[in-house]
C-alpha cells in the first residue's frame, strides 16, 4: 500500500485552486498556503474599482471552497523561503516539510525599478487594491466639489498607465460611469472637465491581440471620451505630476499603474533557475530546473515549447490546465505510470471596453461589438466559482444594463475625525 505524500501548494489563485481540487485525496495530503483567506477573481477587479460589483461577489473563502475535501488543509500564512536540501518551507507560522512542492504564487505589479511610481500610484492586483481605487475615486469627486479652481485639474485628471486588457477595461468602465452615472450623483461638477487618460508605450492598445482588436479597442475608447496616448513612456510620478519621457506632464491626483507584472519570488532558488520576469524555468511537466520534487505552475512558470519558445502567456487558461495536468502527473509519478507533457491549447483572448463593446480573438475567428460583449460576459461568468456568485454578478450586470445605474458607490474608509459624535 502506498503511503500518503505531503504536497505543499503556495498560492490560492487559479493555478493553486485547480491543482488542489484535482489532486487525489487517496494518495496525497495537501497544505495550501496563502496570505489571504480567499480566492480572488482577478479578471473582474476593474468592476469593483469602478463600483459595478461588490468585492464579495468575486472573493471566495478558501476554507469554504474545500469544505468537503478533508485531505486539503488551508494555512493563512506567507511562504518566505524554500530549503531544497531538507525539503522544507519557511513560513510566517513556522517550518513545514513536504514530499512535493507546488509553487503557484502568481505575479505582482512591475514598476520597472521606479520607486516614486511604486509609492504614489495605485495598482490593481487584489480585491483590496480595487476597493482602495473605488474609495479614492469617490473621495476625489467629493473634494472636487469644494476645490479651488487651481486644484481641480489634478483632481479631475485620471491617468491609467498600460494599454493591456486591464488598462483598457478600466478606462472603458470609468468612461461609462463618467458619461452615465456620476453626473446624476454630483450635480455640482462639470464632468466635461473630467479627463481619462490611457497611456500605452507601444503603437496600440491591446498590443498582444490582433490588429483588428487593437484598432477596435482604440475606436471604442475614443468614442467613450478617453484620451488615448500611444508610443508614450512614463518617466516619473511625484507631487501629483506625471512626467513622460518626452517631457510632457499631466497634473493628476490619480494614477493607476497597469503597465506590467513580475512573478512573485520565494527565497531559496538559484539565479540560474529564473528567467526574465522572475519566472521559474520549468520543463514540460512543470518541474523546476535542477529539482526533483519542486514544481511551478501558472504565472510563475516559464516553459519553452515548440509553439511557445519564449514561454506561455500569463493567463488563467494556462494556469488552470497546467494545474490539472500536474495533479495527474504527480499521481502517475507515485504509481510509476508514464507522464504527459503540457501542451497549450490557445482558446483565444478577449477584452471588454464597455457596454456592448468588446473584442474577441479566437483561433478560427475574430470579432467585435455586441456579440463579442455577450461572449465575454458568458465566459467570465462560467469561471466564477459558485452558482450564488454567478447569479449575483449576472443580476448586477442586468440591472446596470437596463437602468444605466448601480447603487454600489460607497466610500468605505475610517473617518479622519475619530472624535465621538451623537
Amino acid at each position: 500500500m502506498i503511503s500518503k505524500k505531503t504536497v505543499i501548494v503556495v498560492g490560492g489563485g487559479f493555478a493553486g485552486i485547480q491543482f488542489a481540487k484535482t489532486i487525489s485525496g487517496k494518495y496525497f495530503e495537501v497544505y495550501l498556503f496563502d496570505k489571504v483567506n480567499h480566492h480572488q477573481f482577478q479578471p473582474l477587479f476593474y468592476q469593483v474599482a469602478t463600483s459595478q460589483i461588490e468585492p464579495s461577489s468575486i472573493s471566495f473563502p478558501l476554507r469554504n471552497i474545500f469544505r468537503n475535501q478533508n485531505h486539503i488543509h488551508f494555512r493563512l500564512a506567507a511562504v518566505k523561503a524554500v530549503n531544497q536540501q531538507t525539503n522544507t518551507v519557511e513560513t510566517t507560522i513556522g517550518n513545514f516539510t513536504f514530499d512535493f512542492l507546488v509553487l503557484a504564487q502568481g505575479c505582482e505589479t512591475n514598476f520597472f525599478g521606479n520607486q516614486y511610481i511604486k509609492q504614489n500610484a495605485f495598482t490593481l492586483k487584489s480585491t483590496y487594491d480595487a476597493i482602495k481605487i473605488r474609495n479614492h475615486i469617490l473621495q476625489i469627486f467629493e473634494q472636487a466639489i469644494s476645490a479651488l479652481p487651481n486644484e481641480k485639474a489634478a483632481l479631475l485628471n485620471l491617468v491609467i498607465v498600460g494599454g493591456g486588457p486591464t488598462g483598457v477595461e478600466l478606462a472603458g468602465a470609468f468612461a461609462e460611469i463618467k458619461n452615465n452615472i456620476l453626473p446624476k450623483d454630483y450635480h455640482d461638477i462639470d464632468f466635461s472637465e473630467f479627463t481619462i487618460y490611457l497611456i500605452e508605450g507601444s503603437n496600440h492598445t491591446l498590443n498582444a491581440m490582433s490588429p483588428k482588436a487593437q484598432i477596435a479597442s482604440e475606436k471604442y475608447l475614443k468614442k467613450l471620451g478617453v484620451t488615448v496616448l500611444t508610443n508614450k513612456i512614463v518617466d516619473n510620478y511625484l507631487d501629483n505630476v506625471l512626467t513622460l519621457k518626452t517631457g510632457e506632464t499631466i497634473k493628476t491626483n490619480t494614477v493607476i499603474w497597469a503597465a506590467g507584472v513580475i512573478a512573485n519570488t520565494i527565497d531559496g532558488f538559484e539565479q540560474q533557475q529564473y528567467v526574465y520576469g522572475n519566472r521559474l524555468h520549468v520543463n514540460r511537466i512543470n518541474q523546476v530546473k535542477n529539482t526533483k520534487n519542486i514544481f511551478a505552475i501558472g504565472d510563475v512558470a516559464y516553459m519553452e515549447t515548440p509553439n511557445y519558445p519564449k514561454g506561455h502567456p500569463q493567463v488563467a487558461n494556462v494556469a488552470i490546465n497546467q494545474a490539472k495536468l500536474l495533479a495527474k502527473n504527480l499521481h502517475n509519478i507515485l504509481l510509476n505510470k508514464p507522464l504527459k507533457n503540457y501542451t497549450y491549447k490557445n482558446l483565444g483572448t478577449m477584452a471588454t471596453i464597455g457596454t456592448n463593446k468588446a473584442v474577441v480573438d479566437l483561433p478560427f475567428i475574430k470579432f467585435k461589438g455586441y456579440i463579442a460583449w455577450l461572449v465575454w460576459m458568458f465566459l467570465h461568468l462560467m469561471l466564477i466559482l459558485s452558482v450564488k456568485n454567478k447569479l449575483i454578478i449576472f443580476i448586477n450586470w442586468a440591472w446596470a444594463y437596463l437602468t444605466r445605474n448601480t447603487s454600489l458607490r460607497l466610500i468605505l474608509t475610517p473617518p479622519k475625525n475619530k472624535t465621538n459624535s451623537s
